[in-house]
Parts: C-alpha cells; sequence; structure tokens
C-alpha cells in the first residue's frame, strides 16, 4: 500500500504553503480525501493518520463503504462527501447513509426540493454545496452563473432542511493546467460568492469555497478555496 501517512502530511504542508499567498492565510482550509475506487484499508489507512474526511463519486461505493462494520468500528468519526453526480432517485439512499456530512454536488431545484422532502418526516438536515458550472461545459453538471440566484433564493426560502455551506466547482481541464496564477473557473467561482454576499447581505465566512483537486489545489488555496478535494496524490494513482 502507498505511504499514505507521508502522501497526507505532503498534501497537507502544500495546503499550509499556499495558504501564506492567499488573501486570509489564518483561513482553515478542509482537506476531503477522494477515496472512489479505493479500498477500505486505504481509508483506514487515511483515517489512523489523522484524516476525518473523505469523498465519494458513486452512490453505490459510499453505501458499500459508508455502511462497512470495519469502518463502522475503525473510524467513528469519519465525515463522508458526496462529490459525484447525484441523480434524483439516488437522493434518498445517501441521505440514508450514516455519517455523511455534505452533498457538494446539488445542481437544481428539482434535486435540492427533492432532498427537503426527504428529510422533513423526520425534521433532519443536511449540509449542502450548490455545484456551479463555471467552466459552461455542456458536459458538466452544474447550475450555470446566471442562475445561481435563483437556485440560491429558493433553496433558502422553501428548503429548511438544507444547509446551504457553500459553493462548489469543478474546473475545466485547460484551466486546471493553466501555467497562469489566474484559473479563471476559480475566478468564477469567487465572483459567484460575492454576488450573493451583496445580493442576500451574507457574511462573507458564511459561504465556502469548494474548488481545487489533485493537480490544481494549491492554486486554488491561493485564490481562496476552502475546501479541496485531492485524491491520487494521497492514495496513488487509480
Amino acid at each position: 500500500m502507498e505511504n499514505i501517512d507521508d502522501n497526507l502530511k505532503n498534501v497537507l504542508g502544500k495546503i499550509e504553503e499556499s495558504k501564506k499567498a492567499s488573501s486570509n492565510p489564518d483561513k482553515p482550509v478542509r482537506l476531503v480525501a477522494v477515496s472512489k475506487l479505493k479500498s477500505i484499508d486505504h481509508i483506514i489507512a487515511a483515517y489512523q493518520a489523522g484524516q476525518r474526511h473523505f469523498g465519494e463519486n458513486y452512490v453505490q461505493e459510499l453505501e458499500e463503504k459508508s455502511q462497512s462494520e470495519q469502518i463502522l468500528n475503525s473510524c467513528p468519526d469519519i465525515k463522508w462527501h458526496f462529490i459525484g453526480h447525484l441523480q434524483s432517485n439516488k437522493a434518498k439512499k445517501v441521505l440514508s447513509l450514516p455519517n455523511i456530512y455534505v452533498i457538494e454536488t446539488v445542481d437544481s431545484i428539482k434535486l435540492a426540493d427533492i432532498l427537503n422532502n426527504a428529510l422533513k418526516p423526520s425534521n433532519k438536515s443536511m449540509n449542502i454545496m450548490i455545484q456551479i458550472n463555471t467552466s459552461n461545459e455542456p458536459q458538466k453538471s452544474g447550475v450555470a452563473t446566471s442562475e445561481l440566484e435563483q437556485v440560491y433564493h429558493h433553496i433558502k426560502n422553501n428548503c429548511r432542511n438544507l444547509n446551504i455551506l457553500g459553493l462548489m466547482t469543478i474546473g475545466s481541464y485547460e484551466q486546471s493546467t493553466n501555467p497562469e496564477e489566474t484559473n479563471i473557473d476559480f475566478k468564477n467561482l469567487i465572483d459567484c460568492k460575492k454576488r450573493l454576499i451583496e445580493k442576500f447581505s451574507l457574511n462573507t465566512d458564511s459561504i465556502e469555497l469548494s474548488m481545487g483537486m489533485s493537480h490544481d489545489f494549491d492554486q486554488a488555496v491561493k485564490m481562496g478555496s476552502s475546501n479541496v478535494r485531492v485524491g491520487s496524490l494521497i492514495f496513488g494513482s487509480r
């Protein structure tokens, strides 16, 4: 197995270095270890090294891992992030799983309503992020930047069982591999946050930004990300 402990320390060290170049170096940045297609042993090893937040892309895989007796016994404080496209017919399943911390990929009013209605009978709540298609790529999920205010307003006023933690994006490969200091997709997400803060008179710390993956998380942190999703640099290539 890869040296997960050392890999985690290396990634966390790079996050701290990148924070120094950001506009708010004291702001905490959450590392989400993306464990899709990785074994339960990999997850337990990362947990034992101090990692608590883990990301999964597929409902079936999240279902199997989150309910695993090994993980439930060895990782009692694990916090799962669902970071893949969530189909409407699988929304209830995700809500029923143990230790779900946040669904980062709410990309429509329809999905928000389905999640909220499923939570109502038990009066439970769920953390979510609104996924934004900042690159305007037709193959990608996400709310169009022009529709964000409408979606945010609807969820805030009609989905009382959903707690909006912030905004999430998956930038284009072209921008993620761009050697320039400014990633346009990340800048678009930052601009979305600014618009929400101004229109709804929000505290700037009330909207997190989930942006940055293995190949561009350092740049994302420098630009203000508060949640990065890193897999291969921790667990090795899939």
